[in-house]
């Protein structure tokens, strides 16, 4: 638990305090003074400082005991302030802004930080931070200081300046804010701490409900699953931003599991499983608040409203291609609303009641969408042509947002023509959305994000965990053989083709009887077969099968070759790969060599439920091939689903298992087999 003194301090001190506002010792003064902080405040540095309502003093050594530290000095000097604050001063908090530690390679110094203040158990915010708002102090060195209110947005950020950014372009829309962490480096308290503590401390009806994240790294991700799925669980909403997911941090593995996952499926996947919105940008994340604080999307139907055509229809289109609807309404239905409205006005939704349309002609089209049970939310697309004052049309939208239990989304885009209009309607605690776009984006992203999979919720599949785990713990650090993969697999409970492995040629004449050809055989020992022409079909004749096993077994590695029968049907894949301490991301997709040509994969982190394996095979775009189409029969769905789930259990119960990859996977619309397995064990 975080030391309370980082939340209700009764004494701070600022050591490299200033009465210069342009330094940041200086700053987080005025901001402490400015915004009322009714505790002790002291200032320390060599060089006096001289403001009222301060203590000064010149050094640490002669302060009185306090909660909390504020502290920008350079880094070097840092270690050795704090162990006087810590075990001479009583001090539990600190909060350092200075610069100069692991963003830099000074990690020794960051460590021993770190084992002083969890020796006192205490807190540090930062290092490398712009410190931290809360309901009590205001102990940042920068501005906007956002009005506290309890019910607004929680905020968390690995990078101060982004904090910043996010908090400025936030207020200009009406968003409301209270608790603020800027975590810098995340020493000692990164996200997951912070997270936590909501968790702990929450209560209904007094703690906030939304929760901002921009992060640079998640260093416990099951602490992360486990908190931010809990407060989610409470009904909270979370909306995160995760940097650094380019390409080049994808893992290299040698599998096809390992080609496919990158860092950027992996946090997706894990914010999915908690029930986080991703956003990609501060605009996107912004919306998606916004949205949090209007009335929740019961529905995925929206009626488009506004006076200018061109925003309805890039609303329509985001909205769509998204997930959503934009149902059209029967004529016969809005008869009578289109005698109300100006000659040339539509109604088919979008609502579009043109550029000289009234706040009597945008109520009465709320009032229809509100009393059509076809649609579940409106948004209202208003700007000024600057023909007439408009503040009716924003006392019209404050009254039906009142009033109507569906929730009504605003883009208010004539920030020049309507600027005082606008400015009423957000002082009213409402939230102006800045693009019909980024809103429809963020609103299919809040919608989808309403199906989110907890994991204490998921009950493992059903298998043989014992013989599993003895067949592991017997295993090296290595390749699985043909044998122990089947041993493995048949432990999982998932059922795999007919096979026979031979080492020397005069066993094809013992078991070849045992097959119905045509046949398959595939070169052992050798990870990649296809790459070194180790698969080779149909045979068709015993001459056929000396033939190529003597060829098979010249391939370098060779060990044995497998023989099965020549399955048809479509190709399937399904791995998973071991992502640190994300635990295993399971993919599922196209195989054979398509799943090399067009990645259309879908993945989640394990366990998962067969809801969870259901949808990610319905986000495939190949997903029609599966249910079937053209007159062609589909493969059998509810087997696939239960393989994947199958080997999400096993990875789950098996953190040794580094990768697995079965592909192909042939399927019918019987039965479907896995025909080539690799499992690396580390």
């Amino acid at each position: 638990m975080i030391a309370k003194e980082l939340f209700d301090p009764k004494s701070i001190v600022v050591v490299g305090a200033s009465d210069n506002r342009s330094k940041p010792g200086g700053k987080v003064l005025y901001n402490l003074i400015e915004n009322n902080f009714e505790g002790e405040i002291f200032a320390v540095n060599p060089k006096r400082v001289d403001l009222d309502g301060i203590k000064y003093y010149s050094t640490v050594e002669d302060l009185p005991f306090v909660d909390l530290a504020i502290i920008a000095i350079p880094a070097e000097l840092c270690l050795q302030t704090c162990e006087v604050l810590a075990l001479q001063k009583k001090t539990k908090a600190f909060i350092i802004f200075s610069a100069g530690f692991s963003e830099v390679g000074n990690f020794e110094l960051e460590n021993k930080l770190r084992e002083l203040i969890q020796s006192v158990n205490g807190v540090l915010i930062g290092p490398n931070c712009i410190g931290s708002i809360q309901k009590k102090y205001k102990g940042v060195f920068t501005s906007p200081i956002p009005t506290y209110y309890d019910e607004g947005c929680e905020l968390i950020s690995s990078s101060g300046a982004t904090a910043v950014f996010i908090m400025e372009a936030a207020i200009t829309i009406g968003l409301k804010f209270s608790n603020i962490y800027s975590i810098g480096n995340g020493l000692q308290c990164g996200a997951e701490e912070i997270l936590e503590h909501m968790d702990e401390s929450f209560v209904e009806g007094q703690s906030s409900k939304i929760k901002l994240l921009y992060l640079e790294q998640i260093r416990n991700p099951f602490k992360f699953l486990k908190h931010a799925s809990s407060l989610i669980s409470k009904g909270c909403k979370i909306a995160a931003i995760k940097s650094g997911i380019s390409e080049e941090g994808s893992r290299a593995a040698s599998s096809h599991t390992g080609a496919l996952a990158s860092s950027d499926i992996v946090v997706r996947a894990l914010f999915k499983k908690c029930g986080i919105v991703y956003c990609s940008s501060r605009e996107e994340l912004i919306s998606v608040a916004g949205v949090f604080q209007t009335n929740e999307i019961k529905g995925k139907n929206f009626a488009v409203i506004t006076h200018a055509g061109g925003s309805a229809v890039m609303l329509t289109d985001t909205l769509t291609t998204n997930g959503l609807n934009v149902p059209s309404i029967d004529s016969e239905k809005t008869k009578d609303l289109l005698k109300k409205l100006h000659h040339g006005s539509s109604v088919s939704n979008p609502f579009d009641f043109l550029a000289t349309g009234t706040a009597e002609h945008l109520g009465e089209i709320i009032d229809f969408c509100e009393n059509e049970t076809l649609f579940d939310a409106m948004v209202v697309v208003f700007g000024s042509p600057g023909l007439f004052n408009v503040k009716d049309v924003y006392l019209c939208l404050l009254e039906k947002m009142k009033t109507c239990k569906k929730p009504i989304f605003t883009v208010l885009p004539s920030v020049i023509n309507a600027k005082n209009e606008i400015e009423f309607f957000l002082s009213k605690g409402k939230i102006n959305f800045s693009d019909e776009v980024v809103l429809g984006h963020a609103l299919a992203n809040v919608y989808s994000a309403k199906n989110n999979y907890l994991r204490n919720k998921i009950q493992l599949t059903a298998m043989d965990f014992a013989g599993i785990r003895n067949i592991i713990n017997a295993s090296d650090n290595q390749w699985l053989q043909n044998k122990e993969i089947n041993e493995l697999m048949q432990a999982a409970g998932i059922e795999l083709p007919f096979s026979v492995e031979i080492k020397e040629e005069k066993e094809i004449s013992l078991f070849y009887t045992k097959f119905a050809f045509p046949l398959v055989m595939k070169v052992q020992g050798v990870v990649h077969k296809t790459e070194v022409n180790g698969v080779r079909f149909p045979i068709q004749s015993e001459n056929e099968m000396l033939l190529h096993f003597k060829d098979l077994m010249q391939i370098q590695g060779a060990t044995s070759v497998l023989i099965q029968p020549f399955l048809k049907g479509e190709e399937l894949y399904c791995g998973a790969i071991k992502q640190g301490d994300f635990g295993h991301l399971v993919l599922a997709g196209l195989g054979g060599v398509f799943l090399e040509l067009l990645h259309d994969t879908s993945g989640a982190l394990a366990p998962i439920d067969k809801e969870e394996a259901k949808e990610m095979l319905t986000k495939l775009k190949a997903y029609p091939i599966i249910k079937g189409y053209r007159n062609k029969k589909g493969i059998n769905e509810e087997s696939y689903i239960d393989l994947i789930t199958r080997l999400a259990a096993l990875v789950y119960v098996v953190p040794e298992i580094e990768e697995i990859d079965l592909n192909p996977i042939i399927a019918t619309e019987d039965k479907l087999y896995p025909v080539d397995i690799r499992i690396r064990i580390q």
